[in-house]
């Protein structure tokens, strides 16, 4: 868990020939010969080597209260383990591990490992003798123990002891790491007696060291075996990027020390990994997660920021970024693992990648990245019940930043003939190295999947630009990994000057209208704003929302126009100031994105028909009374958009969302339809669930957003014309809606906020809250202690506790989509909490959830 600038806190919970040619230039495609492709990575759909693991989708810290993150980002990344905090423990202010249990329980979570020594309040730990640990050890361990999930819960007894407790367990004196040894032995030895006393099956794992000591484990190990005190899970840290080189060596010089003292084989959690310059960043952490994926260990995302936004994944509570769907399609791999030979095995930042066949699918993908430049992807031995021909869809997501919103895009589907010897070529040029990318292959039907490819894109370095009143700075790198993940390793800080600016020289292919996107981060207190001028123009305003730090990116977009050639686009300094990373302009076009049924999350046994390619080239979905499915739906804003269900259905079937009916798909007695849908999504994602409840079957293709978000049909109610009881009072702000909200909302049952919401008729809506929170506990060494805040929610006589996470700000204010049902005519909606302070309310939006 390092508290210093070289460890970081995370654990993770266990036991357990041809064809097509995509070419990357930022986002921008071309389509170039094969020759093209300089490096080779190989995928041997013939040579499985296990069941898909998902060990790497573990989080130290990552979840922090009941609801934050989302349930709409948890659910689909199917957590194998997480790491948290003791329960009652004072370490940091959330993530007690029963308290996100009843949470992550609901959404499909497996083992909860409990860090003890987070019991305490200090990094590194106060060290106020063994008995004092003991004493509280007991307490936490009965705690679990009279749960009836006990079972669910991995104790980790120690934390980095050579970092904490017993630092010269690293020393290179002899006489003092036998010392420290020999403590650090007979203190295991007692907590990890005292653990059994109390649940005798408990598991138990460790030692949990700050990095692989080979020294240390071998002797370690013997000695605990001798001593009947052996943990049941291996654990230690990896953290800085030689661990992308020598992690297997570690590996297997764990496994010789288990085989030559005859113990046999535990689990292996790597219970924190990576750095900051590689989380949010996709193209990095593919490459962890295929390191450990193909050794099938655990590992858990170190925590080095906040607690509850999935280890900087969640740039909201339900709005992803660009690393979460790269765990998404992680989690989505499904059937077992096959060979992938990279072109630079164990080699820091190269091209890596996990790849899975899934025989009763038909489906076989491959995650890659880690590189930029030309990679040749050679598929072999492609299963003969494929067919002849198989339809290839590639996926590219790029980083968004540690805040920014983000959506996968669809680089290429085409159509392709497996040749003589059950290959084909994929050969891909122009990679991003910050991004990561999806290839899904499955057997061709009838008809051709709908061609796409990216939009024209391209990116400006803000180190590039020409500088006035500021500063280019260094971010992360290899040789500063613990710094912040940054474009091209540079940003531009000290914008701080009235003349500040950043004038970037742009040229682009043709006249029309492009997304400006905007890298920047904003510690300033509250948002910012800059001035946008294209070749010194009519200025516009651009606002920034607060970040956690100067350095924790968000992203800012507007629309430009722009004719074709070259512009010059500055950025002057406005209110507050304001850290530039990068620009990425791109070419606008009319919202389209298709979810194919065949990719997503399946309970009960759906059949796979590949008869017909439609749109995706994915195939479709047959799911019978006994049969749901999950697909996650990205939007980028709240609102409600055109839905399109293609499908077929001998009966009616639905689709649901937050637990509620959205839309009913009738019958079309099995012919295929396209059924376009009125449907209210939130920012972020949106996960809709297809089910056939009667006697007939659904046949789902694809469901397919379209069209630009609309609010007509929405109802918004401001905090400032509700009603206040006790101390809740209407207070000025020039960022909320109206300048006006709600503050003093709590810390006493009678201080209330009620409105007064119509709804035209009975069902699910949507509430929409905009709120501002900034309460924070103190810093524990790097990581900065956000508070999560509740607000007991009272829809007529049905009372709910919901969380609303952190904005950075008291002038930031967020939405929160709240499922609510209401009532046909006038609805009561209060906001209460009777023992501490709820969010800062601006307003609510109502809407149906099927406009």
């Amino acid at each position: 868990m390092p508290r210093t600038e070289h460890g970081s806190r995370h654990t993770a919970r266990l036991m357990g020939a041809i064809a097509f040619t995509a070419a990357l230039i930022g986002t921008a495609v071309t389509i170039p010969s094969a020759q093209a492709a300089t490096a080779q990575l190989t995928v041997d759909l013939g040579r499985t080597t296990g069941d898909v693991m998902h060990g790497a989708n573990g989080t130290l810290y990552g979840l922090s209260d009941d609801g934050v993150p989302g349930d709409e980002l948890v659910a689909p990344l199917h957590m194998t383990t997480v790491i948290q905090k003791a329960p009652d423990g004072a370490q940091h202010p959330n993530g007690d591990a029963l308290a996100i249990k009843k949470g992550y329980d609901r959404n499909g979570g497996g083992e909860v490992h409990i860090y003890m020594q987070d019991v305490y309040a200090q990094w590194p730990y106060e060290n106020l003798g063994l008995s004092d640990y003991l004493t509280k050890v007991d307490t936490m361990v009965r705690k679990v123990a009279a749960r009836p999930d006990a079972e669910d819960f991995v104790w980790v007894p120690f934390n980095e002891p050579n970092g904490n407790w017993y630092p010269d367990l690293g020393s290179s004196d002899s006489a003092k790491y036998a010392s420290a040894l020999s403590k650090f032995q007979s203190d295991w030895t007692t907590v990890y007696k005292k653990i059994r006393s109390i649940i005798p099956d408990a598991r138990i794992a460790g030692p949990n060291e700050t990095h692989y000591d080979a020294k240390l484990m071998g002797d370690f190990y013997p000695w605990a075996k001798a001593n009947g005190v052996l943990p049941d899970i291996t654990t230690w840290h990896e953290l800085g990027p030689d661990s992308l080189k020598d992690f297997e060596s570690h590996l297997a010089d764990y496994r010789a020390i288990e085989k030559k003292a005859r113990i046999s084989e535990r689990p292996v959690s790597i219970n924190e990994y990576g750095n900051r310059r590689d989380q949010s960043v996709p193209g990095q952490m593919v490459q962890w997660m295929s390191m450990f994926e193909r050794n099938k260990v655990y590992a858990d995302q170190a925590y080095w920021n906040i607690a509850g936004n999935l280890n900087d994944n969640a740039a909201q509570t339900n709005i992803p970024n660009g690393t979460w769907w790269l765990l998404r399609w992680y989690a989505g791999l499904t059937g077992k693992t096959v060979k992938l030979d990279p072109p630079h095995p164990n080699t820091i930042d190269t091209v890596q990648g996990i790849a899975s066949l899934d025989p009763a699918r038909k489906q076989a993908q491959v995650l890659l990245g880690g590189t930029s430049g030309d990679v040749n992807t050679m598929i072999r031995n492609v299963p003969a019940r494929f067919g002849k021909k198989v339809n290839v869809t590639v996926e590219r997501i790029g980083w968004s930043g540690y805040e920014g919103a983000a959506a996968p895009s669809v680089v290429s589907r085409t159509t392709t003939k497996v040749a003589a010897n059950g290959s084909i070529n994929v050969p891909l040029t122009g990679l991003d190295a910050m991004s990561a990318y999806r290839v899904t292959i499955n057997p061709a039907g009838s008809g051709s999947p709908t061609a796409e490819s990216l939009p024209w894109s391209t990116s400006y370095e803000a180190e590039n630009a020409t500088i006035t009143g500021g500063t280019v700075y260094s971010q992360g790198s290899v040789t500063n990994p613990y710094g912040f993940a940054t474009s091209g390793t540079k940003d531009v800080g000290s914008l701080n000057q009235s003349d500040s600016k950043a004038a970037f020289t742009v040229d682009v292919p043709k006249t029309g209208t492009y997304d400006l996107d905007v890298f920047y981060g904003n510690q300033s207190g509250g948002p910012a704003t800059q001035t946008l001028t294209v070749d010194g123009g009519p200025p516009r305003t651009l606002t920034y929302g607060s970040t956690l730090n100067w350095t924790y990116r968000a992203t800012a977009s507007t629309p430009v126009s722009l004719t074709a050639g070259t512009h010059t686009l500055t950025l002057s300094k406005g209110t507050n100031e304001v850290t530039l990373d990068k620009i990425d302009l791109t070419a606008s076009r009319t919202p389209d994105a298709v979810y194919p049924a065949a990719y997503a999350d399946i309970s009960g046994s759906p059949s796979y028909d590949y008869s017909a390619s439609g749109i995706s080239g994915a195939g479709a979905l047959v799911l019978d009374r006994r049969d749901k499915a999950a697909l996650d739906v990205y939007a980028p804003a709240d609102g409600y958009y055109t839905v399109h269900a293609h499908y077929a259905a001998t009966g009616d079937a639905t689709l649901s969302m937050d637990g509620a009916d959205a839309a009913v798909l009738p019958s079309t007695r099995g012919r295929a339809t396209d059924k376009a849908l009125r449907l209210y999504l939130s920012a972020g994602n949106n996960r809709i669930t297809a089910a056939a409840p009667g006697n007939g079957s659904l046949t789902l293709r694809d469901l397919r957003v379209t069209g630009e978000v609309s609010t007509s049909g929405t109802e918004t109610y401001e905090a400032e014309d509700a009603t206040p009881a006790g101390t809740a009072s209407v207070s000025g702000n020039s960022w909320a809606s109206g300048d006006k909200y709600v503050g003093h909302i709590g810390l006493g049952a009678a201080n209330t906020l009620t409105f007064k919401v119509n709804a035209p008729s009975a069902g699910r809506y949507v509430m929409n809250v905009r709120y501002a929170n900034n309460e924070t506990a103190g810093s524990g060494n790097y990581n900065t202690n956000v508070v999560s805040r509740a607000a007991d929610i009272t829809v007529n006589d049905t009372s709910r506790t919901v969380m609303f996470r952190n904005s950075y700000s008291w002038s930031n204010f967020w939405d929160l989509p709240v499922p609510v049902t209401l009532k046909a005519g006038v609805n009561t909606i209060s906001f209460a909490n009777s023992t501490a302070y709820a969010p800062d309310i601006d307003k609510v939006t109502v809407a149906p959830l099927n406009g």
